[in-house]
């Protein structure tokens, strides 16, 4: 499945992303150490069983952390099994896996010049693989938080010529995660000192929010770390303690992630604990904790021109407004009448959003008719019945005023005239997505629509190559398609 869908700005990819460096066998034995003591809380008759899966996938981790570099084929996740033998992990002898033995022929070694095994020391890459890993400043990029067999990554998705007739779309690279992903930012934050960089921040069912990036290849571990469990000790009996939480970490999944383009250190999550935060990723610290919700907080929001304004959409059934200048000021709140899904600013009005509900409807509310206390449903500028199931994600056209799609769990994404408050239907698409979780219109190629569901397929749909749109609005495509010879 695909939870989650971030295009990336053109031009932030660097040209020939970097290789990350092979971690040593300490290193490798530490990230294994730590993924096996994070279990955390789980009873004793679990434990056993859990500690083999952690086992099994950070075996994959570290297979593709130590093997050649990825020349990003889909298949690098089979060949690692492959490589390990999976389906036979349950025969194996009593010795069982072993990363580092005492035969040379299973020794790691540091460059192709120490290894007596390859012939050619100096072999370079195919041209024509090196010249696929190149990402040039026209190309779109859009990164997919996908699950498959219990394995979780990031993909990296290359579309060349967008918007003509040869448009091409493949994977550059994947990143595999340890936590099952369930939402994601991109942001340009200096993480690694004074210039701007290409992160993504996944949100998952940990409580910790992790920062990927996005330039390095067959990385095995995050930049960042925010919030999440320290490391668990034995304790003098020999038995492992409990496991805690890092200070003003998240204690439970985290659903939502907003990052603040106009204070770039700056991060907002939701999360299963009811709790809404806020990060500074340079400090890589919590600096403002909200419990302003009743219940799980599902979606966050940064008003697109005044930036210090948040929403938050919760299974209380309420949308909240805050400003994080007066965190302790209880803000503004809209009652709707199912649990909040996807929430977005309206690119075009400082004054006015959509919520998408549990219960297959979109309401659009004014802010400018804000109370401090909840109010009744009859608020919103407007309710409508969108799909028969949930609409899991929604997304404003950054060019065409009034135009906005849905996605739901009825397997269908719609697209939406909003003018006058009066909605009306323009558009409706079944893509071969299954139930649709995430959909996102690209700031670059406005009218191109990236679609993700339960099928694990990225799709793709030019929403302009339909008849109604392009006669409605089609006047505001600022790249028109070019000629093909």
């Amino acid at each position: 499945m695909i939870a989650a869908i971030s295009w990336i700005p053109k031009g932030v990819s660097k040209a020939e992303p970097v290789f990350a460096e092979p971690p040593s066998k300490d290193e490798i034995e530490e990230i294994i150490s730590n993924t096996l003591t994070s279990v955390g809380d789980e009873d004793e008759n679990e434990e056993d069983a859990n500690k083999q899966n952690d086992e099994v996938a950070h075996a994959l981790t570290v297979a593709g952390a130590i093997g050649k570099p990825s020349n990003g084929n889909s298949d690098d996740i089979s060949d690692a099994l492959k490589d390990l033998n999976m389906d036979n992990y349950d025969e194996e002898d009593d010795k069982g896996f072993e990363l580092f033995s005492s035969g040379n022929g299973d020794l790691f070694y540091q460059s192709n010049e120490l290894d007596p095994y390859i012939n050619d020391k100096n072999e370079e890459y195919d041209s024509e693989d090196m010249e696929d890993m190149i990402i040039n400043p026209t190309d779109s990029v859009v990164v997919c938080a996908r699950t498959e067999d219990d394995v979780n990554f990031l993909e990296v998705w290359i579309l060349e010529d967008a918007n003509t007739r040869d448009m091409n779309l493949y994977i550059h690279h994947d990143i595999i995660i340890p936590e099952f992903p369930l939402c994601t930012a991109w942001l340009d934050c200096p993480l690694k000192g004074g210039e701007k960089g290409n992160f993504l921040a996944v949100g998952s069912m940990g409580p910790s929010i992790e920062i990927w990036d996005l330039d390095v290849i067959d990385e095995v571990e995050p930049c960042v770390v925010l919030g999440g469990k320290e490391k668990r000790k034995k304790g003098k009996n020999g038995k492992k303690k409990s496991a805690k939480y890092k200070e003003d970490s998240h204690t439970d999944s985290v659903l939502g992630l907003a990052w603040n383009k106009e204070y770039s250190n700056t991060l907002a999550s939701a999360s299963a604990d009811k709790r809404v935060k806020i990060w500074d990723i340079v400090a890589g610290k919590c600096t403002i904790t909200m419990d302003h919700h009743s219940d799980k907080v599902q979606a966050v929001a940064w008003n697109h021109r005044a930036q210090q304004i948040l929403l938050s959409g919760s299974f209380d059934h309420t949308v909240a407004l805050k400003d994080v200048r007066t965190p302790s000021h209880s803000g503004y709140t809209w009652s709707v009448s199912a649990d909040v899904e996807s929430l977005a600013w309206d690119p075009h009005t400082e004054h006015s959003f959509a919520v998408s509900l549990e219960d297959g409807t979109i309401q659009c509310f004014d802010v400018r008719t804000a109370m401090s206390n909840a109010t009744s449903v009859q608020n919103a500028t407007f309710t409508l019945h969108a799909h028969d199931k949930s609409v899991t994600s929604v997304s404003y056209n950054t060019a065409a005023p009034n135009l906005l799609a849905t996605g739901s769990m009825d397997k269908t994404v719609k697209l939406w005239d909003l003018s006058n408050n009066q909605p009306s239907s323009v558009a409706s698409k079944e893509p071969k997505a299954g139930a649709v979780f995430s959909i996102s219109f690209s700031e670059d190629n406005p009218f191109l629509l990236a679609i993700g569901g339960s099928k694990g397929k990225l799709q793709l749909w030019d929403t302009l190559s339909d008849e109604g749109i392009s006669r409605r609005y089609g006047k505001f495509n600022r790249n028109q398609p070019q000629s093909v010879a």
